[in-house]
């Protein structure tokens, strides 16, 4: 920043010596340095002038985004807009929900900050777009009888869906749409406000490099069933929850496409393994199984028998992860509240939850802190 001059000096006061010079501090005559002074107006002039706006992130309990659709664009938009004169972005935040949605709330926690150049695409050049800062914030996972609540304005706002996040980009423009699936892994992260230019992180985490989201999740919405499998019932699928010493879970990634999966139990050597439950590959008897019945889940596992295998999951311990072996998958640790974030498991996912940490606890393994999800190197780890 120049360092700013005493416009009584330099403007007329009579104190100003010949050709530029100002007094020094012992009274004699200084030369003003060339391009480092300037008065108020003329910094205050020199500042770049910007655009500011707020907007909120919003899932329901499977992980979906909430976006309204408005009468003045065929794009969908997060809640939100641009900030008023003098009013701060978490102020801005609110306002703009409670304006479009009928909704109170206060969301302290950023996700991201978004630098928008003037020379991008969309903006009419009539508009003179000098930039934009835009701030999005947590607007956190709203309950059915929050959603029911939402009261929509009579002009402007026309409807509100909730998307999948892979399904933004053909919903949303492109950038609004970098920027949600950039917020929306800044949440999972738990690491702070990601910065972007553009909707692109400056500093991509493990997240962002692998895209994970841009993919539709793979959905396994079916009862969850403590224990081991019944041997009348197939398994189609086998997976583990395997910890780490710091209690967090592997999982893979797939570089091509970046969905999310846990890995098959055999992904490493292990101890203390034990079967965890299954998972039913369908909907089918899922809230007659929650009742938690005798005769509910007999019902339940008569229906599987007639139909689909089930997943089985088993959880242990990791002594380590071998070499990879297989270069289209990245491998990350991560909490298991992580992994449900990043998985469709509907309301299921809350009791397979609750047991992966009653196994961890079991395994004797500590809770792990939000950290953001790290790769493990190609030549795998020893703890």
């Amino acid at each position: 920043m120049p360092q700013l001059t005493d416009e009584t000096v330099t403007e007329g006061s009579g104190s100003e010596g010949p050709a530029g010079e100002v007094p020094a501090a012992d009274g004699s005559a200084g030369q003003q340095p060339a391009g480092t002074w300037m008065t108020p107006q003329a910094y205050g002039a020199s500042r770049a002038g910007f655009w500011a706006a707020a907007v909120v992130l919003v899932t329901d309990a499977d992980g979906r985004v909430l976006v309204q659709s408005v009468d003045y664009r065929t794009d969908r938009l997060l809640p939100g807009g641009a900030m008023d004169r003098g009013e701060a972005p978490s102020a801005a935040a609110a306002r703009e929900v409670r304006e479009e949605l009928g909704i109170d709330g206060h969301y302290p926690r950023g996700l991201a900050v978004d630098w928008i150049a003037a020379d991008t695409p969309g903006f009419p050049p009539e508009m003179r777009f000098p930039g934009e800062i835009l701030h999005v914030y947590d607007g956190g996972t709203w309950s059915p009888e929050r959603i029911a609540a939402v009261r929509l304005p009579a002009q402007e706002i026309t409807g509100i869906d909730f998307a999948e996040p892979a399904d933004l980009p053909a919903l949303m423009d492109a950038g609004d749409a970098r920027r949600t699936l950039s917020a929306l892994r800044a949440r999972i992260n738990g690491a702070g406000p990601a910065l972007l230019e553009g909707g692109r992180p400056i500093a991509p985490t493990a997240l962002d490099r692998l895209g994970v989201l841009r993919t539709r999740r793979t959905a396994q919405r079916g009862a969850w069933h403590p224990g081991p499998v019944p041997a009348r019932l197939p398994v189609g699928e086998r997976s583990g929850w395997l910890f780490a010493p710091d209690g967090r879970v592997l999982v893979l990634v797939a570089r091509a496409a970046g969905t999310v999966h846990l890995p098959s139990p055999a992904a490493g050597p292990v101890s203390g393994a034990f079967p965890l439950g299954y998972r039913s590959a369908h909907h089918a008897g899922t809230e007659a199984a929650h009742a938690g019945t005798e005769a509910a889940h007999a019902r339940t596992d008569a229906a599987h028998a007639r139909t689909e295998a089930v997943h089985a999951r088993t959880a242990a311990r990791l002594t380590s992860v071998p070499p990879a072996a297989d270069p289209a998958y990245a491998r990350l640790l991560a909490t298991p509240e992580q992994v449900r974030e990043l998985s469709d498991w509907g309301p299921a996912g809350h009791h397979e939850l609750a047991a992966v940490h009653a196994a961890r606890g079991h395994l004797s393994l500590p809770a792990p802190a939000r950290t953001p999800p790290t790769e493990l190197p190609a030549e795998g780890t020893r703890w």
